[in-house]
């Protein structure tokens, strides 16, 4: 069996950057750690809603401070009507972490389909609506293909079209060079909850290389 390794992860420190940036004492880090996992399954659970495809997580040297920063495909969701949307999500995150000030900025992605969570989030609404699996990864690819993305590769497992034995399928349209450190790679996971059963789906997005 092939041993893989995260795209994001294996390229940290040459092209990636972490999405949590802070510094905490040891005895304060699990806690941290904690409140972090706790705001991204926060907005994991409206990222379809919303279009969320990134969040990055900072916070100040006293760590009373937490800067939420939101890639949206669609900010309006977020915000909502003069804020009312906001407003709530300010409510509910001080209801998780009470002992800190939050900030949230959002910023708007200009290509939503440049992105590898939202392309993601699109495979998995078509397969929960019983789209066959097939025309779901192409029409995918297709909309991939009009934002001008070099290579896509997308993978789906479980019990596909509702077949009695699990099995795994990919398409690759394009270059998706995964062991080229200055390829930027764009990757997501994501699942769909089926009739049949959970399927696992993973995108990996080909952008182009940094020199």
């Amino acid at each position: 069996m092939g041993q893989k390794v995260n795209p994001l992860g294996f390229r940290l420190g040459t092209i990636q950057k972490h999405r949590s940036i802070w510094f905490s004492q040891f005895n304060t880090y699990p806690e941290l750690i904690k409140e972090d996992t706790a705001i991204r399954t926060f907005f994991e659970k409206k990222s379809r809603h919303a279009g969320i495809s990134k969040i990055e997580i900072k916070r100040n040297s006293n760590v009373n401070k937490i800067e939420v920063i939101i890639s949206s495909g669609r900010p309006g969701l977020l915000v909502g009507q003069s804020g009312s949307e906001l407003t709530k999500i300010y409510q509910s995150l001080q209801k998780l972490i009470s002992k800190r000030t939050i900030i949230i900025n959002i910023s708007e992605i200009k290509n939503p389909d440049a992105e590898a969570m939202l392309i993601g989030d699109y495979i998995v609404e078509q397969l929960e609506n019983r789209v066959a699996f097939r025309r779901a990864l192409k029409q995918a690819i297709t909309r991939a293909k009009a934002a001008k993305v070099k290579g896509i590769k997308i993978q789906v497992a479980g019990r596909l079209n509702g077949a009695e034995m699990a099995r795994t399928e990919w398409i690759r349209e394009g270059r998706v060079p995964l062991q080229t450190l200055r390829a930027n790679i764009d990757y997501a996971e994501k699942r769909a909850n089926t009739i049949y059963g959970v399927l696992g789906i993973k995108v990996w997005l080909f952008k182009g290389e940094i020199i």
